[in-house]
């Protein structure tokens, strides 16, 4: 769910709701810092609606161990392009890692 709930928010520009699903820690902290920048400079309103109004596609969610998963997904504006988010459970909360975003 943490990883759904990450990409759902992340998709609607809903910063502070993403943010509390995400690994805190410097190295994450930043891209994440960077990911918001991108967002609100870089794409056009229409792209942020369209992103809003997109449906998230999984791909594949595979569980590396008990703790980790990869979770591969696109989305239905741009369908073409995958990203994979590694959710790691840590004290028992399932978090988002953004360092191996690819």
């Amino acid at each position: 769910d943490a990883g759904r709930e990450f990409i759902r928010a992340s998709l609607d520009g809903n910063m502070r709701k993403a943010e509390f699903y995400l690994l805190k820690d410097s190295s994450n902290n930043m891209l994440f810092e960077k990911w918001k920048k991108d967002y609100y400079n870089k794409l056009s309103t229409e792209e942020r609606v369209s992103f809003k109004n997109a449906n998230i596609l999984p791909i594949k969610i595979e569980n590396e161990n008990d703790s980790t998963v990869q979770y591969s997904f696109s989305n239905s504006y741009k369908s073409n392009d995958t990203t994979v988010i590694k959710i790691v459970k840590v004290n028992g909360i399932w978090l988002v890692d953004l360092k191996e975003l690819h």
